[in-house]
Order: structure tokens, then C-alpha cells, then sequence
């Protein structure tokens, strides 16, 4: 199933989008794909409702504004240097453990959405990544196998990144990761059971019609389902919450010379069965 909101920003409505590509209005099904939704067995109560054609549902009108397929969530966990290939092009070691770090909730906007540039920044980059939503609240995880029954879905991911901010203002990382606009998401959310294998995916970001970025979540060091797994001995994760796993090499700080995102560019990335995002740059 793939799951997607549209609508103005803070007037987002629940919806799906069915197999011929067409998005229909379920705001009369459910509030939201928020935590309640999610822990409430909501996603089966849908499937039930929902049929192929979409009989009775209203479709959405291709104006409307693509959302991100869930609403701001609780919190945003980020996974560092999870691509050997990354970590090599930053100059960094392979973690022996996943390196976690926090990306504020509110950085989460839809997948078309403007690209905001802070205001003083020189070094924005660009990270296409697999998102994982979670779909119930998870809390000492038996396995890395038990963590699949968590996981809502996944989405295409934008870990948009202030380089400055983030590793010459005090060596922060969530500094550079939590300005406006800095995690696009969607433009849906796939169900496990139609995204395909987490770990077989490709991922592909250009700039300005230029590749950039070209990888596969087989080069993860740490998989969906093991990060899941890992993540609840820490803290519980909430239904809704989202786990960015990583990206792989690529981004504008590992180029020579490094090169970041200017006003005007155009941003575009894919993960293989979620879709694609487009965004414009432009001057916060």
C-alpha cells in the first residue's frame, strides 16, 4: 500500500495513491496517519476499506500540494557514516556501532517542497537516504528479525545538511541538520509487503540534471532491521517516529573541491520502489 497526504501546510488530509497513479482523499477513513493511527491498527482497518479502484473515495486533484506521506513526527533519529563508501569519502572510520545523532521534528516538509538555504550558510548538501516509519511503539526489541513487525514502511529520505554549522560551530551535528526544511520525505510511504527487500534497494540523487550520488542500501553497514532493533534498547521509538539510515557516497563535501547547493539549483533523488523528489533551492 502507498500512503501519501496533500493539501496546503497545516491543512494536510490522509489519502492513498493506487496503482494508476491516481491519489484519493481518505479523510473520511481516518484523521491522520499519526501515532494513534498506527498503534491503533489503523493501516489494517484501511486495507479493508480501501478497494483497488478506490470506489468512493474522491480523487485529488493533480494540483494539490504532495505532503509528507506522515505528519511531523515525534523525532527524527539519523544514522552517521552507515555506507563503507561513505565513510571512506569523509575521511571517517567504519562505526563499530551505529552513530546516531538527532534531526529536529519541524525539518520534516513534503517532497516537492522549496529547498531553504539558511541565511549565512556556504555549505549545504545534499543526502538521499531510505527513510524507516515506524509503525507502532517499540521498546526493547527482542531481534533484529522481531523489528520488521515495527516498521509502518519506508520513503526517500532528503538529510539535507549545513557542513558548517555542523562540523566547524563546535563539532555539533544536530546543528547542521535541523534547519527549516532539511528532511523532505515521500512522496509516499510504502508498506512493507510492497517496497521490496530494504536491503536491495538503489538510491540515486543528481543536481542540476548531474549525478551525484549512486548507491544501494546493500553498502549499509547497519540494516533497517538491525538500526530498529538496536535503536530500542536506547529509547523507545513512537509509532510515526522516522529513522534516516544513512547515504551513501557522494555529497558535495566529498567532492574535490567540495561543492554545496547554490540558489537556483534543482535537486532530484530516487530510492528504487519509493519514488522520486524534486526540489528547487532557493535563499531562506
Amino acid at each position: 500500500m502507498r500512503l501519501v497526504r496533500f493539501g496546503p501546510p497545516g491543512q494536510e488530509k490522509p489519502g492513498v495513491l493506487l496503482r494508476d497513479g491516481t491519489r484519493r482523499d481518505c479523510s473520511r477513513l481516518v484523521r491522520d496517519y499519526d501515532r494513534d493511527f498506527w498503534n491503533t491498527g489503523g493501516l489494517d482497518e484501511l486495507r479493508r476499506a480501501v478497494s483497488e479502484t478506490g470506489a468512493g473515495l474522491s480523487k485529488v486533484p493533480d494540483s494539490e500540494r504532495w505532503a509528507a506521506p506522515v505528519p511531523r513526527p515525534g523525532k527524527v533519529v539519523c544514522i552517521g557514516l552507515n555506507y563503507s563508501d561513505h565513510a571512506k569519502e569523509s575521511g571517517a572510520e567504519v562505526p563499530s556501532e551505529p552513530l546516531i545523532f538527532m534531526k529536529a521534528a519541524n525539518t520534516v516538509v513534503g517532497p516537492y517542497d522549496d529547498l531553504l538555504i539558511p541565511r549565512g550558510s556556504q555549505k549545504t548538501d545534499w543526502e538521499v537516504e531510505l527513510g524507516v516509519i515506524i509503525g507502532r511503539d517499540a521498546s526493547y526489541v527482542e531481534s533484529p528479525e522481531a523489528a520488521a513487525a515495527y516498521i509502518a514502511g519506508y520513503a526517500v529520505s532528503h538529510d539535507v545538511s549545513e557542513r558548517e554549522f555542523q562540523l566547524e560551530r563546535g563539532g555539533q551535528w544536530t546543528k547542521g541538520k535541523s534547519c527549516d526544511t532539511f528532511n523532505p520525505l515521500g512522496p509516499w510511504l510504502v508498506t512493507p509487503d510492497e517496497s521490496g527487500d530494504p536491503q536491495n534497494l538503489d538510491l540515486t540523487l543528481d543536481v542540476n540534471g548531474a549525478r551525484r550520488q549512486t548507491g544501494s542500501t546493500r553498502s549499509m553497514v547497519f540494516g533497517a532491521h538491525f538500526l530498529v532493533h538496536y535503536l530500542s534498547q536506547l529509547m523507545t521509538l513512537e509509532a510515526g517516529d522516522l529513522i534516516n539510515t544513512g547515504t551513501p557516497p557522494g555529497v558535495g563535501l566529498g567532492m574535490k573541491p567540495p561543492t554545496y547547493l547554490q540558489a537556483g539549483d534543482v535537486v532530484e533523488l530516487e530510492v528504487q520502489n519509493l519514488g522520486r523528489q524534486r526540489q528547487q533551492v532557493r535563499q531562506a
